[in-house]
Parts: C-alpha cells; structure tokens; sequence
C-alpha cells in the first residue's frame, strides 16, 4: 500500500493591465515580481529535474487573468524593460559596495539572477511561460486544473446559475486556448463552495473539485476516512450514471500554516528578509541615477536584497542548509498523519492534498522554490510518492457519498474577509450588474455588428468586477486605493455600455478605445449568459 502525497500550487493574479508604466509601477510590479521569483524558477526547477532524470508529479493551477497577462506582448515588452532596469540597477551597487565585500556577495549574486532572468525569459523560453508548463502537462509531470474566468468567489453567485455557468465556461474555454487540453479537476477559487456548484461542474465534464477540510468534515455524513480518501457528492438530478457525482478532494488545513504560519518554515531567521529591498533604502536620486525608475516616479521594489530575518547580512549557505531541514521536518510531518490514517483505513491506501498558494514560493518566502527542489528530491527516498489527483479517484461510484457543507479556505472558512465592513459594499453592485447581463443576453440573442461589440464589453467588465481579487485586496490592505478605483471603472465601463444599449446610441472612440485597453478573453461572447433553456 502506497502513501500519496499531492503537492497542488495555485497560481493567481488579479487582471492589472496598464500601458502607463511610471503611474502604475506598484502594481505592475505585483506580476512582474513574481515572474522571477515564482514562474521563472519553478520552470527552471523543472528543467533541472527533467536533465537529471528526477521524476516529479504536481498539480497546478493557472487562473485565466494571469495566463492573459503571461500572453500579453505589451506586458512581456514592459516586463523586458523592468528587467534591464534591475540590471542596471545591480551594475550600480556592484560599483558601490566594491569596498564592502559581504554586501557586495549579495549584490553580486542578485545582479546574476536578473541577468540570468532576462535570458531565460527571452532566450531560453522565447517569451513564453505557458508554453513551457503546457510541456510539462503533456509529459505527465503536472496536472493542469481549470478555474474560474476572473477567480470570482463563487458562494456569492450560488443562487445565479447563469453567472456560475459563465465564470465556469469562460474558465473552461481559457484553459482549452492556453494550455490546449480538457481539464479534469476544477479548482474552486479561495476553496468557495455551496450547494449546487457541483451540478455546474459536472454539466461541463470536471471529474472533481477541491474543498476545504470543514467542508468535508461538516458535512451531514462525515467521511469515514476524513480527508485521507476522495468522497463524491450526489448531483440529485435524473441524468446518466457518468454524470451522476463529482469528486472531492479535501485539503490539509496545516499545510499553510506549516510553511507561512507564524512558526512556520519561512519564518525562520537565516532565510532573506523579503521586507528589506535596497530601492527603499537608497536615496531617490541614486535610483534614478542608476536608470532603475525615472525622476518623480513612486519607488518600486528592486528584489536586491541583502538581509537576512534578523536584518543581519544574507548568508545564502545557511539558507541552504535550513531548507533541506524544513523540507525533511514536513515530509516527516505528512508521512506521520499518513500513517495514522493507513492504520485506520482497513488496506487502503491514504493520500494527503497539500494547497500552496504561488505567492508562498518565492514571494513570500525567498526561498520557497528551493525548499520545494528539496522536498521533491527528498520524496525519492522517502517510503511517500508524490500523485497527482486524477489517479486516485479509480471508479469513482465506489466512493463514499457526501452532502457537502458550504464552506471556503478563505476568512474563518467561510470567506467572511471577502464580504465584510471594508468590501461589503461591492456585493450589491456586481449582483445588480449580473442580473443586467442575463436580462441583457436574453434580449439580444441575434445582433450583430456594434451592438455585439458593446454586449460583449459589458460582459468583459461585468467578469472583471466579479473578481474576488478586488476585495480581497481592500480587506488586506494592498493597494485597496487601486483595488476600489479598478472596479469601480468596471462598473461605470458596465453602466455606460448598458445605457447606450438602451438608448441605442453609442461612441465607437470610447468602446474602441476600452476595448485596446482590456484585451482578456478575445473570445467573449455575451451569449455565455443567456439562461440555458
């Protein structure tokens, strides 16, 4: 009997797209930061594995706003010039730490890896990430699940089967376009689930989701194995046997606070303080000076880092020898839950679905991606095998069947953070708007032409306003001066569209000029929305 350890990284980014690059450096920083200390080494983690004959499994989750963003050649141009800004940059400090040898280790080697990141962006891998990750999809080193369009909370639609099915469609379609493949599992953004959501996952073909532990375990029959075993939940509707259940799978709830938590791995003091960046601390003419930002622009990270936790100099030795003891302390972690379960399983053989949000490789924690080499290579002699989810469901009929709680890994389980006094008010604007959609979808089955281009915007900015990225972002405090004027421009944008429909006039400058602006999902057809008769 084999013990099965399913390592699943969630990768997300909330659609921020400008062409001003100077008045929204932060938040084109947000995606370009974790290019290089996410995407970039994670694919150069996998190479690695690849030459040196290492089998790996992972499942992976891209939302479809990022795969936009990852396929934009303006952000790829602008990403390119944030490069060689760094370089720049790095040059400088070289120049300046010349007569203080242990800072100027440090500068050395950040200076290296922005010059080895342009290349790999650009030469190695021509610009293209997702192409690279399709490769690993299609040699079975990772399993690719779907989410939604624009990473929507879920719940809060549940009573909205046609915006559910829009934001599952889209997702599907989005996955189809980059990755080229049909997925089998579909990742709940933030974990969100109430009752019904599985009855839209399975009308498009998803064998199985992933919920939060309490959503499984609160449930009215409690899952004899817990967590250790997919169950499936009954659609209770008259339809074939194949379409009959969909799988879940819970996640462990410790795996977060494992590696983030407040004792968690990252907190550990040799690891580099990602708090402490040069371009803060430099004064501003030096970074202007050294062509890294331009005379009146607001400071952007520069990731040259050279402090430790304790705001002592960067030892990159002692990192390394910390990593490969973290990632011993959570296989031995995980192998001993495992193991407890196998005990009660009567012969069954236990897994285990272990969440990693993308921003914990890399960017929360410097050495995420190092830590994840090591558990990998670690798991090879480790009596654990990594899986990915597919292969366990087997005949998914025998298993146990369950009316699952609704539930998220978001908030206290319940996606509170996401509805609350500083983003409740949003709520009542993209329900307004949803409903719009579907009454307007249902007028104009059969325009053509302008009226088309126009529904079609006003489903875009509907989707965009629908992100739970916006208010997750206001409850957190990140940038929640953007996060509101973001949506609240897909708002005035949905209004303006809605308007003009109703009063059949239109200025094809401001819909040309919008649509250049949000160039996400080319496909969009408004008709996504219609009630499914």
């Amino acid at each position: 009997m084999s013990k099965n350890l399913v390592l699943t990284i969630v990768c997300h980014q909330g659609y921020i797209r400008h062409e001003n690059e100077k008045e929204y450096a932060l938040q084109n920083d947000i995606l370009f930061g974790s290019i290089i200390q996410t995407y970039l080494p994670l694919l150069n983690l996998f190479h690695r594995l690849e030459n040196e004959g290492v089998n790996f499994k992972l499942a992976m989750v891209f939302s479809p706003s990022l795969c936009s963003l990852l396929d934009d050649e303006m952000v790829k141009d602008q990403f390119v010039r944030w490069l060689e800004n760094r370089i720049s940059l790095g040059e400088a400090e070289v120049k300046r730490l010349a007569s203080e040898p242990e800072l100027l280790k440090n500068a050395e080697s950040c200076l290296l890896k922005a010059k080895k990141d342009l290349i790999d962006f650009t030469q190695t891998y021509s610009r293209n990430l997702l192409k690279e990750f399709a490769y690993y999809a299609d040699k079975g080193n990772l399993e690719l699940l779907a989410t939604c369009g624009t990473y929507a909370f879920l719940p809060h639609y549940g009573d909205m089967v046609e915006i559910l099915n829009a934001q599952v469609e889209i997702g599907l379609y989005s996955h189809r376009h980059y990755f080229g493949s049909n997925p089998e599992g579909f990742y709940l953004p933030f974990m969100g689930y109430t009752s019904g959501i599985e009855k839209v996952l399975r009308s498009y073909g998803f064998r199985y989701t992933i919920v939060d532990i309490r959503t499984m375990l609160f449930s009215e029959n409690t899952p004899k194995d817990g967590i250790f075993a997919p169950v499936r939940c009954d659609l209770n509707c008259s339809t074939s046997l194949s379409q009959a259940s969909l799988v879940l799978f819970g996640q462990d709830s410790d795996t977060p606070d494992d590696i983030i938590g407040e004792n968690g791995f990252a907190s550990n003091p040799v690891y580099r303080n990602q708090g402490k960046d040069i371009a803060f601390e430099l004064p501003a003419d030096s970074l202007v000076s050294a062509n890294f930002i331009e005379s009146g622009m607001a400071r952007i990270p520069s990731y040259f880092r050279y402090w430790n936790k304790n705001e002592e100099i960067y030892n990159p030795e002692a990192a390394l020898a910390q990593i490969k003891s973290d990632a011993d302390s959570f296989i031995s972690s995980k192998n001993e839950k495992l193991s407890a379960a196998q005990e009660c399983m009567q012969g069954k053989s236990p897994s285990l679905l272990c969440v990693i949000d993308a921003k914990t490789l890399g960017q929360e924690w410097s050495e995420g991606v190092d830590w994840l080499e090591s558990l990998i290579r670690s798991l090879s002699d480790s009596e654990l095998s990594l899986s990915t989810l597919s292969p366990l469901i087997g005949n998914q009929f025998s298993l146990q069947q369950i009316n699952p709680y609704p539930g998220a890994a978001q908030g206290n389980s319940y996606g509170e953070d996401l509805l609350d006094s500083t983003n409740g008010w949003m709520i009542r604007y993209t329900r307004k708007m949803s409903e719009r959609m579907v009454d307007l979808s249902d007028r104009f089955p059969n325009e053509t032409g302008l009226k088309v281009r126009l529904l079609d915007l006003g489903a875009k900015e509907l989707m965009i306003a629908q992100s739970g990225e916006w208010a997750k972002m206001i409850h957190d405090g990140d940038f929640p001066e953007y996060a509101e004027k973001r949506f609240r421009e897909a708002i005035k944008s949905f209004m303006i569209v809605f308007d003009a429909l109703g009063s059949n006039t239109v200025s094809t400058e401001w819909l040309t000029k919008l649509e250049k602006e949000h160039v996400i999902f080319p496909w969009m057809n408004f008709r996504l929305f219609s009630p499914k008769k």
